[in-house]
């Protein structure tokens, strides 16, 4: 007995020991905000399933929220556009613009006789502008619908569902994975899956500022955007200190994967990249993080870019792109900009003068594109939308706690003192955790574009939501504060952890009594896209328009007939090739104070046989004085003359969107009436030309 007794405490005491050894293992892989609370007791198993449920439960209401998400969607455009009750030709009219155009290549594919077939016909196009043949994949980024026509086939969903609910639901399905990305995003930084929660839910709430898929599904951005969310999500945790090594080589491969995904789907993701870059460089400059973790994501800009631009046809924008530039000269590998001559980073830099007032112009095109509504700086029921949400105090209180600290950071590093390699919650020094420093400096950048550009506002307002959800439900941010506040009456870290909770679910339950009544109202009402004129108008086309007819009319209105019809157009509502822009120019002259011969030129030099009228922008009423279509031509043809600060339009000759349909010479000579409703004039452009009056 003596000898069992005596070996009790010996075997007592190894237990403990291996107790501890196993809890201090687990306590290093646990999450920041349950590392810094005092050790508890627990077994192993214990912890496994512990740490097991929450990422479970996380990891589920991660995929719920976006699931959700896209059903919502669905169901609302469902209602709004009766979708399911209508004829082919009237869903395709809701696309509009360059949404049309984007539908109308992924029709031609599921067409084709063959993949291969139909790749080649888009890269050697020469059936949508008359006398031009494009490359459409490369000149539009058609890889989105390359991807569904395939998928379409591949899965045998021809004789499941139509084409079009398949596209959408492509769409739709991304949009969920784009909500899930920046709920995992914000769960990355915070340790809790409470914080992507609130930002799936200021999200949707505040959707008229976080996308625009409500209004144009086959945009560009709505295909981009889920991949850079995931690349953001993926780079969040790869930036992490204390990450294990196999969690890290995820990241980088996800990071890696998801950045050459988003620059495939739109032309201009390498700015968005490069002001990423931008944070990622700043940084490394101030030693804020591991070098060489910025020179791996450097490595993946510059892969990204190389099959990009081989898989582009070649595409030039991306060797002169000022991602590469930034990432080459960082690297020591700056000189392609000297060799390889290409205009898109000129027209940009002219519409940056423009914008900012540094050079004046009579431009036609630059001036339509400053006015557009997307390009002028926000207006005050934006951030009043953010305001009554809550999102934007709770956004501007964590980005000055955050900035705060990162400033004290980087005062530290520059006064010698070594940074912590594991910011624990006692120590209150948010501003020390490297993926928070660039979400920081990222979204300063984005919001001082917001703030010019409200077009910016959907890359911007979503990064709000989940930077503002991280910070409120973050027990360090709170920390930081106290410190700040040397906060003696509580005990700092229990209060930290009570506010991370209690904040959060109070603007839970806030958001669900005021918004959630709202939303399931827009779901019940049935709403109404009505638009018989341009139905009647696409009919007639079908019916009576020659096979071989080419048409002439408003870029937007062309992208409806060429999705419509199939009908060759001479122009498309595309602005990135200068030949296109150019077409616009010319062919808007139509609601110029131009002669009939002189329209009459520059339809035939580009092969029209028919020109449309619309009667909304001949007798456009613009909110914004000088940026009705017509205004702009005249300033474009110097038919405005500036008299003691009034202007005055001068020309010989009437307008001829006013002029043409009054039936008299020499505009009866030139074209004849075939065809007109409510809001379309269509005139037969006449070979042979009659004199008689």
């Amino acid at each position: 007995m003596e000898e069992e007794e005596g070996s009790t405490p010996e075997l007592r005491e190894r237990k403990k020991s291996s107790s501890l050894e196993n809890e201090q293992t687990a306590l290093q892989t646990l999450p920041e905000k349950t590392r810094d609370i005092p050790p508890m007791r627990r077994s192993p198993k214990y912890v496994l399933f512990q740490r097991f449920a929450k990422l479970f439960l996380g990891c589920l209401a991660a995929v719920t929220s976006g699931m959700t998400y896209a059903l919502y969607l669905s169901t609302y455009h469902e209602r709004r556009f009766w979708f399911s009750s209508r004829q082919e030709l009237e869903r395709e009219i809701t696309f509009q613009g360059d949404s049309a155009i984007y539908y109308s290549f992924y029709k031609e594919m599921l067409k084709a006789p063959s993949f291969e077939r139909g790749v080649y016909e888009l890269t050697h196009n020469n059936k949508t502008v008359s006398l031009k043949t494009i490359n459409a994949v490369q000149q539009m980024t058609l890889y989105p619908e390359l991807i569904a026509s395939v998928l379409y086939q591949a899965t045998g969903s021809e004789e499941v569902i139509e084409p079009v609910y398949f596209y959408i639901g492509i769409v739709f399905g991304l949009q969920g994975i784009y909500v899930t990305a920046l709920f995992v995003t914000s769960w990355v930084m915070s340790g809790t899956w409470l914080a992507g929660m609130l930002t799936v839910a200021w999200f949707i709430i505040n959707r008229v500022d976080t996308t625009r898929i409500e209004y144009s599904i086959p945009l560009r951005e709505n295909w981009a955007l889920p991949y850079f969310a995931c690349q953001v999500a993926a780079l969040t945790g790869y930036l992490k200190n204390n990450i294990n090594t196999s969690v890290e080589r995820f990241c980088y491969l996800l990071v890696s994967a998801s950045t050459y995904t988003f620059m495939m789907m739109w032309e201009y993701s390498h700015y968005l990249l490069f002001l990423q870059a931008i944070s990622l460089f700043l940084l490394d400059s101030f030693s804020l993080m591991q070098a060489d973790k910025v020179h791996e994501v450097y490595r993946i800009y510059l892969l990204s870019l190389f099959l990009g631009y081989l898989l582009q046809f070649e595409n030039p924008a991306l060797l002169v792109s000022p991602l590469l530039s930034l990432v080459a000269s960082l690297m020591l590998a700056k000189c392609l900009q000297t060799f390889v001559p290409h205009k898109e980073n000129g027209h940009m830099l002219q519409f940056l003068e423009a914008k900012f007032g540094l050079n004046m112009t009579k431009n036609f095109t630059m001036n339509w594109l400053l006015c557009q509504e997307s390009l002028q700086a926000p207006s005050q029921d934006f951030f009043l939308r953010l305001t009554q949400s809550s999102l934007l105090p709770f956004y501007i209180l964590v980005l000055i706690i955050c900035l705060f600290s990162v400033i004290q950071a980087i005062f530290r590093r520059i006064n010698g003192k070594p940074l912590k390699e594991i910011v624990t919650l006692e120590d209150g020094r948010i501003g020390e955790r490297p993926e928070i420093v660039y979400h920081v400096i990222h979204t300063i950048l984005l919001g001082s574009l917001a703030m010019v550009l409200e077009g910016m506002k959907y890359l911007w307002t979503p990064y709000v939501c989940m930077l503002a959800a991280f910070g409120v439900c973050s027990p360090e941010l709170w920390m930081t504060l106290f410190k700040w506040l040397r906060l003696r009456t509580v005990h700092p870290i229990f209060l930290a952890l009570i506010l991370s909770m209690a904040v959060p679910t109070i603007i839970g339950f806030s958001l669900w009594k005021e918004f959630f009544p709202r939303i399931m109202t827009e779901l019940s009402e049935l709403q109404e896209f009505y638009d018989p004129d341009t139905v009647e108008l696409m009919t007639w086309i079908k019916r009576q328009a020659p096979v071989a007819a080419v048409f002439a009319g408003s870029p937007q209105l062309m992208g409806v007939i060429k999705l419509c019809t199939g009908w060759m157009v001479t122009n498309l509502p595309l602005y990135n090739d200068e030949d296109l822009l150019k077409r616009n120019e010319n062919i808007y002259q139509i609601y110029s104070k131009r002669s009939a011969e002189d329209i009459y030129k520059i339809l035939t030099s580009y092969k029209a046989n028919y020109l449309i009228v619309e009667d909304a922008i001949c007798n456009e009423v613009g909110t914004m004085r000088g940026c009705r279509v017509k205004d702009l031509l005249d300033i474009a043809n110097g038919h405005v003359v500036c008299e003691e600060g009034d202007n005055f339009t001068y020309s010989k000759y009437g307008r001829f969107c006013h002029e043409i349909k009054i039936n008299y010479s020499p505009y009866v000579n030139y074209f004849t009436r075939v065809y007109w409703n409510r809001s379309y004039f269509v005139y037969k452009i006449n070979t042979v030309i009659s004199f008689q009056s």
